[in-house]
């Protein structure tokens, strides 16, 4: 209620029962009139009560929700279902307009504005968590990798001539069909093997650039969030290296907004050299569905043209989910969370290293990634085969660990034409099997105990069964691990 509505009230209910109430309503405006002159994060989270206040209001700016309105358009906000209106809080327009994603929409002023507040917070919680000099950003409602093929897409307006992507190998399907998508070939870059870490080639990566020709080069196609053994791309070499081309550098940071290392070395990758966008996704750093990304920039006419490549309007359900979510942690509450995954990294590396040595295992020394590690598996190897390598992926699985990924040898995997040998390992021949899992936002000292628990039962099993089809064992058709569990 406004204020004039408020002194009416004085008429019904004693006036000091009513300054009271208006007092309160009072202090969720403060919070939401911060909000609308910051466009920061708050520093506290706010309540539900305050949050769908806020949406409330946002709501009924949009013209499906004027009392009397009258829609004769084909896109009027019509819901068919009360359920799907009070899921979206009425919020039924969606984003952007058909020519750009970022634009305002005439019918729904409220949807725009929860859209423009949306990426200035995620703008800020980019800046709070390491990346100080990004520019601008915007919440797409794609997940990460048709996310990096729009990327692509604007850079072939930029690069007319241009046919190639190079890509430093991380076998991790969506990214690679990005480029395929988008279509440009992948030119793949095998890594290095130094000591037990995979790393990038720079050597390679200029030999190829020479070799087809800058301007045949549509971008360096980069990682940072990945799956150990494999660690973040030598992100600051890289990017100097695409500054004296003049190539362009894309960014896969799919979920490394939660790790403070991979936000530095796009930090630095921007100051010395050349990062053009970096791409993230949502449910992976902010906990919430599956179905959105962030793409970001150091140059905001660039991120502009990105979300202008975007064709129609799009749904706001991306956008609405992080909003809530950050309103509801505050900038304190994601900074705990940072902080408590990091402390659970050294808690499963801790778990982990002693139930390793206790099977004659050892966890792979991979200190440039900051999420994830991987535990050898020789003494599952056998007579040359992956038998029992498989079955414990199996038996992880049908023990209800998620997330898990055991990682035979020899694997082959065809891609859009491409075969890659030793599929998932991020090598052509890596010198051991072994397991992965990792520290992501959200873990729990619970989650890392059961896992080991259920980890040791499982390679107890294995090794009394001399790694055959023993009570462990499950149907042949069953995954041999969490497939694809970086896809997007």
């Amino acid at each position: 209620m406004n204020q004039e509505n408020f002194t009416l009230s004085e008429r019904i209910v004693s006036s000091s029962y009513v300054r009271q109430g208006s007092q309160a309503r009072r202090s969720h405006e403060q919070l939401i009139r911060q909000l609308l002159e910051q466009g920061k994060c708050p520093e506290q989270g706010w309540s539900e009560s305050t949050i769908e206040l806020f949406l409330n209001e946002l709501a009924v700016m949009d013209s499906n929700n004027f009392l009397g309105n009258c829609g004769v358009g084909e896109r009027e906000g019509r819901v068919a279902s009360g359920l799907v209106a009070r899921r979206h809080y009425r919020l039924i327009h969606g984003i952007g307009r058909s020519g750009d994603i970022a634009a305002i929409q005439p019918k729904a002023a409220g949807s725009s504005l929860l859209n423009k507040l949306t990426n200035s917070v995620v703008l800020d919680i980019l800046k709070l968590s390491g990346v100080r000099s990004v520019a601008s950003c915007f919440v797409v409602p794609m997940a990460t990798g048709m996310s990096l093929s729009l990327c692509f897409l604007t850079l072939r307006h930029r690069r007319p001539k241009a046919r190639y992507i190079i890509w430093p190998r991380i076998d991790q399907k969506s990214c690679f069909k990005a480029m395929i998508t988008a279509g440009f070939e992948p030119v793949v870059v095998e890594n290095v093997l130094e000591g037990d870490e995979l790393r990038t080639d720079l050597e390679a990566v200029e030999r190829q650039i020479q070799a087809l020709g800058a301007e045949s080069v549509l971008c360096v196609h980069s990682t940072t969030s990945c799956f150990a053994p494999r660690v973040p791309d030598r992100l600051e070499e890289l990017a100097m290296m695409c500054a004296k081309y003049d190539i362009p550098h894309i960014v896969n940071n799919a979920y490394g907004i939660q790790a403070s290392k991979c936000m530095h070395l796009i930090q630095q990758g921007a100051r010395v050299g050349r990062v053009d966008a970096f791409v993230q996704s949502l449910d992976k750093n902010f906990m919430v569905p599956v179905g959105g990304a962030i793409i970001a920039g150091f140059d905001e006419a660039f991120i502009q043209e990105i979300s202008q490549m975007y064709p129609g309007r799009a749904s706001a359900s991306p956008s609405l989910d992080v909003l809530i979510t950050l309103l509801t942690l505050g900038a304190s509450g994601y900074k705990r969370l940072l902080a408590e995954r990091k402390e659970m990294y050294s808690f499963l590396a801790e778990q982990l290293s002693s139930l390793a040595a206790a099977h004659g295992e050892r966890v792979l020394h991979t200190p440039h990634n900051p999420i994830s590690l991987a535990v050898s598996l020789d003494g599952l190897r056998g007579d040359g085969d992956n038998k029992a390598v498989t079955q414990l992926g199996s038996m992880l699985f049908t023990r209800q660990v998620s997330g898990a990924r055991v990682i035979p040898l020899g694997k082959e995997q065809t891609i859009s034409g491409h075969t890659f040998r030793g599929f998932m390992s991020h090598s052509e021949a890596y010198p051991c099997p072994y397991l992965n899992a990792a520290s992501a936002v959200g873990i729990t000292r619970d989650d890392v105990a059961l896992c080991v628990k259920r980890l040791d039962k499982c390679l107890k099993a294995l090794r009394k069964e001399g790694g055959g089809g023993g009570p462990g064992s499950i149907s042949p058709g069953a995954p041999m691990c969490d497939e694809d569990p970086a896809g997007d």
